[in-house]
């Protein structure tokens, strides 16, 4: 019984730490696509690449909520990754976080 615990304790620490490096905070307007999907939660290779190409052809994102109008990307992914979406590099700037 105190071994099931542990194992049980053991596997959800394993799960917290994996969601918690999964999202961490990126420049939708300046990242690649590899860059994205890495730094995003739910946000795989094709959804990153269908950001970059919405980018590319409408230039810089101006708010984080533009995000909706990139195919595959819906309110629950937005709202799952808000405070790690950026429009601007903290470098010398201050990164614009989503509200």
């Amino acid at each position: 019984m105190k071994m099931n615990k542990i194992v049980c304790f053991a596997l959800l620490l394993m799960l917290y730490s994996m969601q918690a490096m999964a999202a961490q905070p990126v420049n939708i307007n300046k990242a690649s696509a590899q860059q994205i999907a890495e730094s995003l939660d739910g946000v795989g290779l094709s959804k990153a690449q269908a950001i970059v190409e919405y980018r590319n052809r409408n230039g810089s994102f101006k708010h984080p909520d533009e995000l909706v109008n990139v195919k595959g990307i819906g309110l629950s992914t937005l709202d799952r990754n808000r405070g790690f979406i950026r429009l601007t590099d903290s470098k010398g700037t201050k990164a614009q976080k989503s509200s």
